[in-house]
């Protein structure tokens, strides 16, 4: 059988940066919520055999988003830090009949934005990779370090510096081994390629677009909905 391509979404978090009493997941944006358009740009991806969307128990607003939408992927409840809802993922896959050696695209709720011409991309370059790898935009600003008082206390070089993003795509097996290894460790990576440098591995960076928004904060709900505008224009 040939290897398989799997989702997973993390959207257990807390939101705390974001604020407010909606979690960004589902926060609306050009109709839909966040989570849906997310959700939408992996579903609409053909040759996926599934995919799984990692949400906080009890998480009552996931109930309300279009059943046609629910029924399509499994959902399970995430844990307390990114690495431990990955985990709980992975394990329902796993369930599902993923096998260590199929491929996971783990991918950010809080990016609804993603380009279906850079998810394209890196599958293909990561189709022959023995590590695997994620999109990445390289850095454009001038980088700062910040002292106390908030004060810079100088400029870092940006040469080869690059801001991860999601989709990050590694065999299941690996990712399972790098993330229960970092909890063993009593480390919380923010994202999985992290996880899986610390085995030593070297992820391939793909370049993906500015596009892709992560939404963080109030204001980047305006930059999303420029995005999502511009891609709709594109198709």
């Amino acid at each position: 059988m040939p290897d398989r391509t799997w989702f997973l979404i993390p959207a257990a978090g807390a939101s705390a940066r974001y604020g407010g009493r909606t979690p960004k997941p589902y926060v609306r944006l050009a109709g839909r919520c966040v989570l849906e358009h997310a959700l939408g740009a992996l579903l609409a991806t053909p040759g996926l055999a599934g995919g799984v969307v990692v949400t906080r128990a009890g998480d009552r607003r996931w109930g309300r988003l279009p059943a046609a939408l629910r029924r399509r992927v499994l959902r399970t409840d995430g844990g307390a830090q990114r690495a431990d809802s990955v985990l709980s993922g992975l394990r329902a896959l796993i369930g599902a009949g993923a096998a260590p050696r199929d491929w996971v695209l783990v991918h950010d709720a809080a990016r609804p934005c993603l380009p279906a011409g850079d998810l394209r991309a890196l599958r293909a370059a990561c189709r022959h990779e023995r590590v695997g790898g994620l999109l990445a935009l390289p850095v454009s600003e001038t980088l700062k370090r910040a002292g106390r008082g908030g004060r810079s206390l100088g400029s870092l070089p940006r040469e080869g510096v690059h801001r991860a993003q999601t989709p990050q795509m590694f065999r299941l097996g690996l990712l399972v081994r790098a993330l229960e290894r970092a909890r063993k460790r009593g480390a919380a990576p923010t994202d999985e390629a992290a996880a899986v440098e610390a085995l030593g591995l070297r992820p391939r960076l793909v370049e993906g677009s500015p596009l892709n928004v992560k939404i963080t904060r109030p204001a980047d709900l305006a930059f999303a909905a420029a995005a999502l505008a511009s891609l709709e224009k594109q198709r």
